[in-house]
């Protein structure tokens, strides 16, 4: 009895020590697994993330690569130099006038879309899902080159369809009034195939039965739409204002494929300037605007969370 007294402590020990060394190995045999991708997201992306904010406070040009230590620091000069360059102002608020007009117009087109395939539309319903949705995975420089030929002032079919009307159709693209409304309608007419999935998956939350129950009651279709369907799918809704509102503050592909910025800057955006300044050379010019874009779309997402998130 007293040998199994003396033995008793070291037996208790023992086994809280070995599940302790066998999780501090898996630990360690997981931090193994993930150094690889650790690595490489520090080397490629936390690096030059980190890089290219430190390169907004300096007067780094293309002529200085080569030298780097000839680099200067220069404070805020990047960032005031913004307020008074009108093209950026230009660019910021054409980036305003995309957003400010593409988002609602697109939001409500998916909605008004998804609606109708959860409830108007029976037959063929998943080949209108398919079709609405191919103009998302199809490359935006195929969409902008047909969308081109559409909006041609002498050929294209837009003003074709017109002029059997006896409307004579503007040139499109080349018109400093009518090229930014061309590329909002592209971008609503190509996004709002996402948004048409996410809506239709929110709809399948809405209960059936109070959309019966309301009826009954006396309560017509857009009743119902907005007392039951619009509340119920606010987080949805709130989702999809976020991503496509970060996408449209970032619009760039539709300017640089089918109007390079013009007539007069009226079609150039934020994210297209920056690049321009990349391109000359201005790289620490450049990543200054990418941070104050930055800033931007983290303040409307915080807004938009703040006005269409939960009121509890």
């Amino acid at each position: 009895m007293a040998a199994v007294t003396a033995g008793s402590p070291s037996g208790p020990s023992t086994s809280r020590r070995s599940p302790d060394r066998g999780r501090r190995r898996e630990v360690v045999a997981a931090y193994l697994f993930a150094l690889p991708f650790l690595a490489l997201f520090l080397v490629f992306t936390i690096g030059p993330v980190i890089a290219s904010f430190l390169m907004s406070f300096t007067d780094l040009r293309s002529a200085d690569v080569r030298s780097p230590l000839a680099v200067g620091l220069i404070g805020l000069e990047n960032y005031s130099k913004l307020l008074s360059d009108e093209t950026f102002h230009k660019a910021a608020f054409n980036t305003g006038y995309f957003v400010v007009i593409g988002v609602p117009l697109t939001m409500g087109l998916a909605l008004a879309v998804a609606v109708a395939l959860d409830s108007g539309i029976t037959r063929m319903r998943t080949f209108f899902r398919v079709g609405y949705y191919l103009p998302v995975v199809t490359s935006i420089v195929a969409v902008a080159v047909v969308w081109r030929f559409l909006l041609q002032p002498d050929s294209g079919i837009v003003n074709t369809l017109l002029g059997y009307v006896g409307i004579d159709g503007p040139s499109w693209l080349r018109s400093t009034t009518w090229a930014m409304p061309s590329l909002i309608v592209m971008s609503a007419w190509r996004n709002m195939g996402s948004l048409v999935i996410i809506f239709l998956a929110g709809l399948q939350v809405v209960p059936k039965e109070m959309h019966e129950a309301a009826a009954i009651d006396g309560a017509g279709a857009w009743a119902r739409f907005r007392r039951i369907t619009l509340p119920m799918m606010r987080p949805t809704l709130l989702f999809g204002g976020v991503v496509t509102m970060i996408g449209y503050l970032q619009f760039f592909e539709e300017p640089f494929v089918m109007t390079r910025g013009g007539p007069l800057d009226s079609t150039l955006s934020t994210a297209y300037y920056t690049y321009n300044q990349f391109g000359f050379g201005n790289y620490s010019y450049a990543a200054a605007m990418a941070y104050v874009l930055f800033v931007v779309i983290a303040l409307v997402t915080a807004l938009q969370f703040k006005l269409l998130g939960s009121k509890d």
